[in-house]
């Protein structure tokens, strides 16, 4: 599955978080390493998921840039 994943510039590193998994996060000195931890991190919340006997949830967000 293919989720979308939003990055954003905290202060003193750089931050990501999967909509679709609330509470799915990773923190990381580059937007590259917070793709490189988020990856783990949506893979772990996955697998609680599971274990728990939740449904996992579709992605559905999407992500676009829009000229203003």
């Amino acid at each position: 599955m293919r989720y979308a994943v939003v990055i954003e510039k905290a202060e003193g590193n750089y931050s990501g978080y999967v909509p679709d998994l609330p509470g799915c996060i990773a923190t990381g000195a580059s937007p590259e390493a917070v793709e490189f931890e988020i990856r783990d991190a949506i893979r772990f919340h996955i697998e609680g998921l599971r274990a728990d006997g939740e449904p996992v949830p579709l992605p559905t967000a999407r992500a676009q840039y829009v000229d203003a």
